[in-house]
């Protein structure tokens, strides 16, 4: 039995990758096991290189989460992310159109402009208040994208990449 290679697939060592006889295997460590009695050398676990993508996936992940304005959190999935964007733009269009600071019914309606936040509790908010909310959602956004942007040019990317020492 000729083995030319032979590594751990994991931190956790209960397979190994070795090449016996010119043919990939992937063997038990498990000393009852023929070939793995015969592998005597087995090099380190070397963990894959993280990559742009799991970046890309940690980066949506917390936007999505949801961002923090006047002191309490709300949702920011891609429903709430449109929802946001159309009433910061009708407030601001609202703004333009002479609305003033304090005015709870600057959208037209019978009720005092409202948000839910994530613990369900209304916080009300007049128009200016409402483009400064779009404001901030919009700055939580860009705050991740340019986050995910210098791990990414890290070389390597770093295996911690999840640490929130890396995110805003």
């Amino acid at each position: 039995m000729n083995i030319t290679s032979a590594k751990w697939t994991s931190p956790e060592q209960t397979t190994i990758e070795a090449v016996i006889d010119g043919v990939t295997m992937f063997v038990p460590n498990d000393m009852g096991n023929t070939h793995r009695q015969a592998i005597t050398v087995i090099d380190d676990y070397v963990a894959p290189p993280i990559t742009s993508n799991q970046v890309n996936q940690e980066r949506d992940s917390r936007i999505s989460a949801g961002f923090t304005f006047s002191g309490k959190v709300y949702d920011f999935d891609s429903k709430s992310k449109d929802n946001i964007s159309g009433a910061a733009l009708n407030a601001f269009m609202a703004i333009v159109a002479g609305t003033q600071a304090g005015n709870l019914r600057w959208h037209g309606g019978s009720t005092d402009f409202a948000w839910i936040a994530q613990d369900n509790t209304l916080t009300t908010m007049d128009a200016q208040t409402v483009v400064a909310f779009g404001q901030a959602a919009a700055a939580h956004e860009t705050a991740h994208i340019f986050a995910a942007r210098t791990l990414k040019e890290s070389d390597p990317i770093p295996t911690d990449y999840t640490d929130d020492v890396y995110w805003p």
